[in-house]
């Protein structure tokens, strides 16, 4: 029997904000058993520049969740948490290892009850990490937002966050849609199948532009050097200070070192929801699809291990839920594919792979620019004494409003600021991240039906995970303890991408 058609509020969603609170998230939590959280990160961004943060959170009280009265409340724990924890690890000289049991302790209970790692998700610094300016004002512009906490207090942050609000806004209406197109192609109403993906391929068009604006209020340089740091997770992260991970502690003999990614936009479930319902598959970096595997009616194939999978895994429980009950149905490609000889059916869904391949042609370009482009420059600023000596790094603990133009390159010594530039500097200097974003690319083009585009890309070759590229990681929530291999974009780059930031689509 075929799983029915999943509905949004048995997972928390709204038709008209998708994964987004149905309301704004808290800015306070009025509770006064919390001000020493809030005081905290009223100050954050001061305590990070002074190197003052390790000093107040290790003067905090260990506070239970229990008096959060509502789901509301939670997520604005989490969030607040998670900012802590990042600026704990990332906001000193040196990387700190151990995180405290005033954060550990109630983290890991927050994380149990939403369902989520605690650390900092896209769903911490995005989902849940907004207000309207104007509160009868549109949700989907970013002119109207603002970012609830930030490391920095820079307005690049807030902006690098509030684009990815806005398109998640914007894009809400359009998973009622194709949930309706879905119920319509079970039902044979190919009119309606074809309406639904005429919208849906402009509405695609409409987040590609959104995107785009990125460049409007976040410079490159302030991202790299900057915010991206502060994202960094804990895996694979040894040459920063953390070859174990970090130790969360709670006081419990069952306390442990724990791994997680940094913050990404593949834990977007928009857009993963976007890939499930057109059909599109994604595969380790370097690997292509086994013609000689078939998924069963048309629904989603078993999944297997690659960062977007594994991203799944970052997102709030309810949200994998419903993408894991949409991987159980047909999706749009399969129906496609049996109307075949319907060429206006499949012109527009073509369209709406095209929409969505340039979505991520996009954001290509975006990581090129705020992430490739500023190590090649931090690496050749490293290999150039003259050009360290012209323009003297900015530490990030005490100058984060960075306003020149120029890339820093030289001595300084706030940490989260030196490790992006060493890594920056490491190896080719991200070649192995823009495989990763040209495969996730041509797999988009993959299931056109008629012609098949071209899918010569360049080389994904990539270096084989060592032997001892396996980690650890600690049963949290319902998660399993598994064995991760180096692969995919969480795997063996050459330009660290746990430094984190701005990730896959």
């Amino acid at each position: 029997m075929i799983p029915s058609i999943p509905k949004l509020e048995d997972y928390g969603l709204s038709a008209n904000y998708g994964f987004l609170p149905e309301h704004p998230p808290l800015a306070r939590l009025e509770n006064l058993y919390y001000a020493p959280w809030e005081t905290l990160l009223e100050n954050l961004e001061t305590l990070i520049k002074t190197q003052k943060v390790r000093e107040w959170v290790n003067a905090l009280p260990i506070l239970t969740p229990d008096k959060l009265a509502s789901e509301a409340e939670q997520r604005r724990a989490y969030m607040m948490l998670a900012f802590m924890t990042h600026a704990y690890i990332w906001g000193g000289i040196n990387v700190c290892e151990w995180l405290p049991p005033a954060i550990s302790i109630p983290f890991l209970r927050l994380s149990e009850t939403l369902q989520i790692p605690p650390v900092a998700t896209y769903a911490a610094v995005c989902l849940w990490n907004y207000s309207l300016r104007d509160p009868d004002g549109a949700v989907d512009d970013p002119e109207n937002l603002e970012s609830l906490l930030t490391f920095t207090g820079t307005e690049d942050e807030a902006w690098f966050y509030l684009i990815s609000v806005a398109i998640e806004a914007r894009g809400a209406p359009t998973i009622p849609l194709m949930l309706e197109a879905m119920r319509a192609a079970r039902g044979g109403d190919i009119r309606t199948v074809k309406d639904c993906l005429s919208i849906f391929s402009s509405r695609i068009d409409d987040l590609t532009l959104l995107l785009k604006r990125m460049y409007e209020k976040c410079r490159p340089h302030v991202f790299y050097f900057g915010i991206r740091p502060f994202l960094a997770g804990s895996k694979r992260m040894a040459e920063a200070g953390l070859p174990n991970g970090v130790f969360y502690d709670t006081g419990s003999d069952d306390d442990c070192y724990r791994e997680y990614s940094g913050g990404s936009n593949a834990q977007s479930s928009l857009i993963q929801a976007f890939d499930i319902i057109l059909g599109v598959e994604h595969y380790p970096t370097g690997q292509k699809k086994d013609p000689t595997v078939s998924s069963l009616e048309g629904t989603a194939p078993p999944p297997k291990h690659n960062f977007i999978q594994e991203m799944r895994k970052y997102m709030p429980g309810p949200h994998r839920r419903f993408l894991e009950h949409l991987c159980l149905i047909p999706n749009i490609q399969s129906y496609a594919e049996s109307q075949s000889d319907d060429i206006e059916l499949c012109a527009t869904y073509n369209k709406c792979l095209s929409a969505l391949e340039q979505f991520r042609a996009a954001h290509k370009a975006i990581v090129a620019r705020y992430i490739i482009i500023p190590a090649n420059q931090a690496r050749q600023a490293k290999l150039d004494p003259e050009a360290s000596k012209a323009v003297p790094i900015r530490n990030i603990a005490s100058t984060m409003a960075l306003e020149s133009e120029s890339p820093p390159a030289g001595g300084g010594h706030g940490l989260a600021s030196n490790e992006a530039a060493k890594n920056g500097l490491k190896g080719t200097g991200g070649t192995q991240l823009m495989p990763f974003l040209e495969q996730s690319r041509v797999e988009t083009l993959a299931t056109t039906i008629g012609d098949r585009v071209p899918t010569k890309t360049e080389s994904t070759t990539r270096h084989p995970p060592s032997p001892n590229g396996f980690v650890r990681t600690c049963k949290v929530n319902e998660f399993e303890d598994y064995i991760s291999p180096a692969i995919g974009m969480a795997g063996s780059w050459e330009d660290n991408s746990e430094v984190g930031g701005l990730c896959s689509y």
